[in-house]
């Protein structure tokens, strides 16, 4: 995931304290912070931007570096202590701190992912980025400070994406709506009862309200689990009335045969032997068609639809040529075992 979710809270807030005074609004939220820290089950805490893990929001823009642009990038304004709320892990230089307010250039810290696109396997620290994802157009350059191993911010099943992180400035206070908090493992209800007391009456204007990553976290899989589900169902259904079709054609194909079926059996063929004919000619019929649909199927790798690497379109390939196989196996069994049990004496009559 990139970061540890559990004992974390997130406080979204708004309308907390207008004024446009950036020394006083400092000084408010730091009088804050300090109360917050010094409540016996918090850990740390953290001011930072509306998309927090697992809030469906985003805020995106795009960026480049030697003649490489990326747009889609997600980015996030933070604080001192994110990365030691969040646990993130910082796999190159290092975090942010007050010595970044003077620097000539805007220092961030990028994820692992637009590391490895901008700059592959080589050092990323100190190289400088545009914040357009067109080379020239750029407002401002910015300074790599740090790369962090990229957070799945959008459930265990989505990728985490480029990430650029931005250090809060005098001004942030103004707009930013959410506090992380790690509390302390085991905190009871009891605990956020008083810290939501706490917030509501320190921002006395302020609509207050705390959840739980680990929830936030089931609900934005269910985003990606519940279409799934639901395109499971229809799958299964399609198979079904697939597997009954295949079933009735069959045994429509052995009551039409029972003549041809029967004087094969007089003339000596075994009833196993007559099941093996009625099921090899089923899969014949199925890897004729077989044949047909991969020949659209293997379309989808070569043209890189929906952009994914082409293993994963020959696994599926794959194990879906084997699971029709099966199923006809198993739709072809049943008749062909009943095209065994024909009497030759009584089909030959009917005939």
């Amino acid at each position: 995931m990139g970061f540890e979710y559990k004992n974390v809270w997130v406080v979204s807030y708004n309308n907390a304290f207008k004024t446009s005074n950036t020394d006083s609004l400092d000084t408010y939220y730091e009088t804050l912070s300090q109360n917050l820290r010094a409540l016996p089950g918090v850990k740390e805490i953290s001011f930072c931007s509306d998309n927090v893990p697992f809030s469906q929001n985003s805020w995106e823009g795009g960026a480049n570096y030697n003649g490489k642009q990326v747009g889609g990038v997600n980015q996030y304004t933070v604080d001192d202590t994110y990365n030691t709320t969040m646990t993130t892990q910082l796999l190159e230089g290092r975090w942010f701190n007050k010595a970044d307010m003077v620097a000539k250039n805007q220092p961030i810290i990028i994820s692992s992912d637009l590391k490895e696109k901008f700059f592959g396997t080589g050092q990323a620290v100190g190289k400088l980025i545009g914040d357009g994802d067109q080379p020239g157009h750029d407002k401002k350059l910015m300074k790599v400070i740090g790369v962090i191993q990229g957070i799945k911010a959008n459930g265990d099943y989505r990728p985490a994406g480029y990430g650029v992180y931005h250090r809060v400035d005098t001004g942030s206070y103004h707009w930013l709506g959410r506090i992380m908090v790690r509390v302390n493992e085991g905190t009871t209800a009891a605990f956020e009862a008083r810290l939501y007391k706490i917030l509501a009456n320190y921002m006395k204007n302020s609509n207050v309200e705390i959840e739980h990553l680990t929830k936030k976290r089931v609900e934005a899989n269910y985003f990606t689990v519940v279409p799934m589900i639901v395109l499971g169902i229809v799958g299964g259904f399609l198979v079904i009335n697939v597997a009954l079709g295949l079933f009735g054609v069959l045994w429509y194909n052995i009551n039409k045969r029972r003549g041809e079926i029967g004087l094969r059996r007089a003339v000596g063929a075994t009833g196993s032997s007559v099941s093996t004919q009625l099921i090899t000619e089923s899969m014949i019929l199925a890897t004729l068609s077989l044949i047909i649909g991969a020949f659209f199927a293997v379309q989808m790798p070569l043209l890189n639809v929906f952009d994914l690497a082409a293993g994963i379109y020959l696994v599926a390939m794959a194990l879906s040529i084997i699971f029709i196989y099966l199923l006809v196996f198993l739709c072809s069994l049943y008749p062909g075992k009943q095209a065994a049990a024909i009497y030759p004496a009584v089909a030959l009559h009917e005939d």
